[in-house]
């Protein structure tokens, strides 16, 4: 793809999405970095579900800490993989009030240092909670950026380094939303609704389809 056709495929994105943002719904940028460690494997529906109770009775670290592991299984246990997530989420908290007085970090290598955040889970943070231009290549954006013909990779790491290279700067920002709403709602896995696309145009998957 080229220069022109990237910009002119998220100017369209951009028009479609004006809002471009998180469906996670959150207050404070602990509880989007809670939100975050919860979807991995999850629904944004399933986590907004639980995160709804929760956080109406823990919502910083020192109250979760309070709350209990145990206590916290019982407010997240409809999400997949809640054990693992639960003691992630009692030593992040742990870990937030030791080295960082119960802030959030927007360093990189500290919220990777975190308990349960992993790249990806750092780069939504940095996007959303700080305005950084960075990609969390979940698992729409691995498939859409693919499948239109922005990146061509096998790695999560490779579509990140693809997208960040063709990107307009204009862009970059919105980028991630733009993609992940995009998948999410009209370039689906299966059967993808390409006649309501609007970058169907630019769209290597609908040209080597539609003919």
């Amino acid at each position: 793809m080229t220069p022109q056709d990237s910009y002119r495929l998220f100017e369209q994105l951009a028009i479609a999405i004006p809002k471009p943002t998180t469906e996670l719904v959150y207050s404070s940028h602990f509880e989007l970095l809670i939100a975050v460690v919860l979807s991995a494997q999850a629904t944004d529906k399933s986590v907004n579900k639980a995160t709804k109770l929760l956080f109406e009775v823990a919502n910083t670290p020192q109250k979760i800490l309070a709350l209990g592991e145990d206590a916290l299984k019982g407010y997240i246990k409809t999400i997949g993989l809640f054990n693992t997530k639960a003691a992630n989420i009692i030593k992040l908290c742990r870990q937030l009030l030791e080295k960082h007085d119960g802030n959030v970090p927007h360093l990189r290598s500290e919220l990777e240092s975190l308990p349960g955040v992993g790249r990806k889970t750092a780069n939504v943070i940095l996007n959303t909670a700080f305005g950084q231009p960075t990609i969390a290549v979940d698992t729409h954006i691995f498939r859409v950026a693919n499948r239109i013909g922005l990146a061509s990779a096998n790695t999560v790491l490779g579509v990140e380094k693809a997208l960040m290279g063709i990107i307009p700067e204009k862009f970059m920002l919105d980028a991630h939303h733009l993609l992940i709403l995009h998948g999410r709602y009209i370039c689906v896995a299966r059967k993808p609704l390409c006649h309501t696309c609007v970058i169907s145009g630019y769209c290597e998957f609908f040209q080597l389809t539609a003919h």
